[in-house]
Parts: C-alpha cells; sequence; structure tokens
C-alpha cells in the first residue's frame, strides 16, 4: 500500500517514527511534510496529505498533529476525504470497518509511539466490511457529489 503522510511541527517527530515503523509493515510512504520541528500550520500539511489521497497518488493518508481533529477538519473539505481522528484502537477499527475511512489522523500530545503503531497497523490490516456500511459509504459519496455537482463515483 502507498501512504500520504503529512505531521506539523507539533507531529513531526512521531511522524518520523511511524514512517519507519509504516516500512516495517511492508508499505511505502510518501511524506509530504512537515520536514522539522519549525512551527508551521496543521491545514497545510493535511491538505496536502488529503490530497495525494484524492488524486489517487496514494491509496490512504495518515496525518498527525497535536491532537488530530483540526486536521481531520482540514482533510474532509477535499473532495473524496473521509478521514477520521482516532486515538485508539476501537476508533481506528470502526472507522475503517464501517466508515470507509481513508485517511487516519491521530494526535501526537495524546498518544505514544506504541499506542500510535497498534492504531496504524489495525487501520491498515482493516477493511470496510458488509453490505449496509458499503452502502452507507455510498451514501456518502453521493451526498458529496450532488454538492459538488461532479459525478465523481
Amino acid at each position: 500500500m502507498k501512504i500520504a503522510i503529512g505531521a506539523d511541527h507539533g507531529g513531526y517527530e512521531m511522524k518520523e517514527r511511524m514512517k519507519k515503523y509504516i516500512a516495517e509493515l511492508g508499505h511505502e510512504t510518501v511524506d509530504v511534510g512537515t520536514y522539522s520541528t519549525k512551527r508551521c500550520d496543521y491545514p497545510d500539511y493535511a491538505f496536502m496529505t488529503a490530497q495525494a489521497v484524492s488524486s489517487h497518488k496514494c491509496d490512504v493518508g495518515i496525518m498527525i498533529d497535536a491532537v488530530g481533529i483540526g486536521s481531520s477538519i482540514m482533510a474532509n473539505k477535499v473532495p473524496g476525504i473521509r478521514a477520521a481522528v482516532a486515538n485508539e484502537i476501537y476508533s481506528a477499527r470502526n472507522s475503517r470497518l464501517h466508515n470507509g475511512a481513508n485517511m487516519l489522523c491521530m494526535g501526537s500530545l495524546i498518544i505514544g509511539d506504541g499506542v500510535a503503531k497498534e492504531i496504524i497497523k489495525v487501520w491498515l490490516d482493516t477493511e470496510l466490511d458488509g453490505d449496509r456500511n458499503k452502502q452507507r459509504v455510498k451514501q456518502i459519496c453521493d451526498i458529496e457529489d450532488r454538492i459538488l455537482g461532479c459525478g465523481r463515483n
């Protein structure tokens, strides 16, 4: 799997460690930045991560900021993105299994590396399951298409 990964200054160090872990899991990462702990704005990097997924350059995306919420709000503005905040395993699994999330947002101030690794592994190993869940994700896509008027499905 090809995974876009991004972070703001608060998530930079965790991003660097998670890139290595994702490689150990056998996946490729596309790092969209940031590339240091110098102060920056999470919307820029959440957008670049989401854009890499929306444009099909990457299969899924992972964004790390302080809490995850701001990045998920930004990412969900990008057509085709279903970003979920998951700072624990249950939400990570559920976001993929029931909601077909294609972007994971996590908070480096909330979780440590061990939990982040567990979340990433579960999230990457889980797929959308069941006709009822697939129908609901289709509803989300259909509504997005009606709003945007693009017939993207």
